[in-house]
């Protein structure tokens, strides 16, 4: 066995030693000392992620780099987050009752998965979103990051959510990190079924796609979320300046997965403001390899916008299904039944009507940050995950030692 993992053994045990004491009030308490930590020892994380983007120069892309970099503002809206999470009802335990004509009581709850792995990218302030959701839903994680990000994340985890956990009186095991920019530790990580039996992979698709594979070869089971890519439909009956606040308002960040990525434009509607809104916005329209090809993930296009023109409701909805990864999708239209047939055509995880698809956030939408946005076409999390969708379903059914088949 290899050092690396024989690292994450060791880590992955560490969490799941820590799982049995993490009741509701501790969490509570943890999460508070964590926001607490976070303000305290905000010099030393953005000393960190200064030595990060430093080191990233010439490396990343303007939207990684972006990610990347933390500030006074972005340190502060964690803890803030951190705060409000703490805030957050506990889950409830019991979903129903119900007792059977035999007498049998029969208890459906919900209890943790256990320790869960994340895989994402050079974000810092995932390291704290992913963390705080599992802790909040009772599990413990085991976290790896992109390396470009490793100097800022291993301070989060050090400094601030450890010590947090020990301060209320909690394992501090119950937050593990792979200490390894190399790729085999994704690989790793991906590799421990009875350790580490889910996995939360964010990052390219290509990556991703690749770790999901390997992943399901060795048991274990993902949340993945490797495309993204907002789309806005502008109706016939789209009023022009609503399209332009949107189109505006869905650019205000680069390499986000719920950016503005592919307009569709009606025939009917003029296409030349709305090119005029993108050049303004800073924004090139390009002519993409193919319909819903998502931009972000090309480190020379990231400043770019899909533009296409459809010929009625039915095709856009038809694209937005079909040609892209169906993350998010809106419309701009005056017509009520024709946002209605949007939204009730449209099979992403979200659909909006004259709102932006940056809404497209567990922390916008729910209030809880997210572990990550699933697009998968099956039963299960799907949409923005947190920590109300991390469980797992158990029966409990009491008898009288009287009842048989």
């Amino acid at each position: 066995m290899s050092d690396l993992h024989e690292e994450l053994e060791h880590e992955a045990r560490a969490a799941a030693a820590a799982l049995p004491f993490l009741a509701d009030d501790l969490v509570e308490r943890a999460l508070v000392e964590a926001a607490a930590l976070l303000r305290e020892r905000a010099d030393g994380v953005l000393a960190a992620n200064r030595t990060d983007l430093e080191a990233a120069e010439g490396r990343l892309d303007a939207g990684a780099l972006d990610r990347l970099r933390l500030g006074d503002d972005r340190v502060e809206a964690i803890a803030e987050q951190l705060r409000t999470l703490s805030q957050l009802p506990p889950l409830e335990r019991q979903i129903a009752s119900w007792t059977l004509e035999n007498g049998l009581h029969v208890e459906e709850r919900r209890i943790p998965i256990g320790v869960v792995g994340a895989n994402f990218e050079a974000r810092p302030n995932v390291a704290i979103d992913v963390a705080g959701q599992l802790l909040k839903s009772r599990n413990a994680a085991l976290l790896r990051t992109g390396g470009a990000a490793l100097r800022t994340v291993t301070a989060l985890v050090d400094d601030v959510l450890r010590p947090a956990l020990a301060r209320a009186g909690l394992q501090p095991g119950a937050v593990g990190l792979v200490r390894s920019a190399d790729h085999d530790g994704a690989r790793a990580l991906v590799s421990l079924p009875k350790l580490v039996p889910l996995v939360i992979l964010r990052g390219s698709g290509p990556t991703t796609a690749a770790l999901a594979r390997l992943a399901a070869e060795q048991g274990v089971r993902t949340l993945a979320h490797a495309e993204g890519g907002g789309v806005l439909y502008v109706h016939a009956a789209a009023d022009r300046a609503k399209a332009l606040a949107l189109i505006e308002s869905s650019l205000d960040r680069l390499g986000v997965c719920n950016r503005l990525n592919l307009l569709l434009v009606d025939r009917a509607f003029p296409v030349d403001g709305l090119l005029e809104a993108l050049a303004q916005a800073g924004v090139e329209p390009r002519e993409p390899p193919r319909i819903g090809h998502e931009w972000a993930n090309d480190p020379e296009h990231v400043a770019s916008v899909t533009v296409h023109v459809v010929d009625s409701l039915d095709k856009a909805v038809a694209v937005a299904n079909e040609a892209t990864s169906a993350l998010a999708a809106g419309i701009v239209t005056e017509d009520a039944d024709a946002a209605a047939r949007f939204l009730d055509g449209f099979r992403g995880t979200a659909a909006f009507w004259h709102a932006s698809t940056r809404f497209t956030d567990g922390f916008a939408l729910t209030g809880a940050p997210e572990t990550g946005i699933n697009v998968d076409w099956v039963p299960g999390p799907r949409g923005p995950v947190t920590y109300r969708d991390l469980w797992l379903r158990q029966y409990v059914v009491v008898g009288d030692g009287t009842q048989r088949r």
